[in-house]
């Protein structure tokens, strides 16, 4: 039997930074895809474009599965760097204490925006050892020297291609740039592999001296380790594109003499209220600032809304409108089950079913697009129109099925998986501070049924003013009145 997906694999196209457009995926080994992606360095807890990150790629990865491939998806963890160092120093704490403790909070915040863990999360203090083999044959291929003050250079003049995927020139980089001569930098786009040890820091022995390794160095090392000198996707934050990844894909290469990534794909940057994040500006927040004014699954959505190059401006009332777009979604399933009778399930009849209808093609095609989740979440606001009117029709057999349709497709990109009634009363900061519990609401709306029922119309438009004051929006429709929180 044809499935819905049997051409769908092959009309993947996906974004490659490297080439500067989009082109079909073609994967190594056919059925599998191999997928690396830079991680946090673990100072302190994860910002909104760090969630960005997570979400965008956990998007991709459920994508790619399932279409039917076998994804082995590596995200690796810096737990050593000038950051950590000095943020443990500040704290008179140790430094595998410091790293632990942030590492659990970072998975903590992932889970909660409803990410998968990956497949592998090597950290780089378990890697020293082929970082070291990386840099000893960089060395020996005249790649990389050492200097005379401990450290360890990759000579960028010596790689070909470097600036291929920033789309920059060498030559007018270098154009007025001049040598450090407090280093033994040979050119002043040399980058460390190797940094000499400085007393009271993590050290390890090496044929260079005792030290630690530079930041670039650990995601070829560990991603070789984990994916082979070759493999299919390198993804992360557009600020990792120079000077880290090109850095990378230059030592990578010499290093194994084979392409490095076939696919570079970058999430776009977060500004907040017009202006990009930072802390100098005041406009720094936590996925945990974050979440504790807004559903951690408005969140998710409102990462989701925007394609995942583009850039996304955060701010409240994005957030309130993401809020209140997730909610119409919530409360068209809703509305399909209080005329059913029964609660929604999804089995894997339903999701195929859901693919093969009118939606779940144009659903595909907009995945299918460089994972455009922004076009495929517009298919549901189609299909919770559509729910909408067969409601209002009651149409029972129609809007089951479309909202059957909803939440399967909704499924991949993990929205709309919640009990309707669970997200739609979640209490979440001061979101929902009405002052009426649920009870309470629910018996005003019962006593405003009866006025209309009586004609006592000033009644019922005095009880939903009181309502709509208090922070509670009403929807009314033939199978009844439904409720959320503003």
């Amino acid at each position: 039997m044809t499935t819905p997906f049997a051409d769908a694999m092959s009309q993947l196209a996906i974004y490659d930074s490297l080439t500067g457009g989009k082109r079909q995926f073609v994967p190594l080994k056919a059925g599998q895809v191999g997928m690396y992606v830079c991680g946090m360095t673990v100072y302190d807890y994860c910002h909104i474009g760090h969630a960005r990150v997570m979400v965008a790629f956990d998007m991709a990865v459920r994508w790619l599965a399932q279409l039917g491939y076998e994804v082995n998806y590596v995200r690796n963890i810096t737990d050593i760097d000038d950051k950590i160092i000095a943020r443990a120093s500040e704290n008179g704490e140790d430094i595998s204490t410091l790293t632990q403790r942030f590492i659990e909070a970072m998975h903590e915040d992932a889970s909660a925006l409803g990410c998968q863990m990956p497949d592998a999360e090597p950290r780089a203090t378990d890697h020293i050892d082929e970082m070291q083999q990386m840099i000893e044959t960089l060395v020996t291929g005249d790649y990389a020297y050492a200097g005379d003050n401990g450290d360890v250079y990759y000579a960028v003049d010596n790689f070909e291609g470097y600036g291929k995927l920033s789309k920059r020139n060498l030559d007018d980089m270098q154009a007025g740039s001049r040598v450090d001569v407090e280093n033994d930098k040979r050119s002043p786009f040399d980058f460390v592999l190797w940094k000499a040890a400085k007393p009271d820091e993590p050290q390890w022995q090496s044929p260079w001296g005792q030290g630690r390794p530079g930041w670039h160095i650990e995601c070829s090392a560990m991603s070789t380790k984990c994916l082979g000198s070759t493999f299919d996707i390198h993804g992360g934050g557009h600020d990792l594109q120079f000077p880290h990844h090109e850095n990378e894909i230059a030592q990578s290469e010499a290093a194994t003499g084979c392409e490095y990534a076939r696919n570079w794909m970058h999430v776009g940057f977060i500004n907040v209220d017009g202006e990009k994040m930072s802390k100098s500006l005041g406009n720094f927040f936590t996925i945990r600032d974050v979440m504790a004014k807004f559903h951690p699954e408005t969140v998710r959505f409102f990462l989701l809304s925007s394609h995942y190059r583009s850039q996304v401006n955060f701010s409240d009332s994005a957030l309130d409108e993401a809020h209140n777009s997730l909610s119409r979604l919530y409360n068209a399933l809703k509305l399909a089950e209080q005329l059913k009778g029964q609660s929604l399930r999804v089995d894997d009849q339903i999701i195929e079913d859901a693919y093969s209808s009118v939606a779940g093609q144009a659903f595909i095609q907009a995945m299918n697009d460089d994972f455009n989740s922004s076009t495929a979440i517009s298919v549901l606001f189609g299909l919770a129109r559509d729910i909408n009117k067969a409601v209002k029709a009651e149409d029972v057999d129609s809007a089951w099925k479309l909202a059957e349709q909803l939440k399967a497709l909704s499924q991949v990109l993990n929205i709309l998986q919640q009990p309707v009634q669970q997200f739609l009363q979640a209490v979440v900061g001061d979101k929902a501070d009405s002052g009426l519990a649920d009870a309470a609401i629910d018996a005003l709306i019962v006593e405003r049924a009866d006025a209309k029922t009586n004609k006592n119309f000033a009644r019922a438009d005095e009880i939903r003013e009181q309502l709509k004051d208090a922070g509670i929006e009403l929807e009314d429709s033939r199978a009844g009145t439904t409720w959320r929180r503003a």
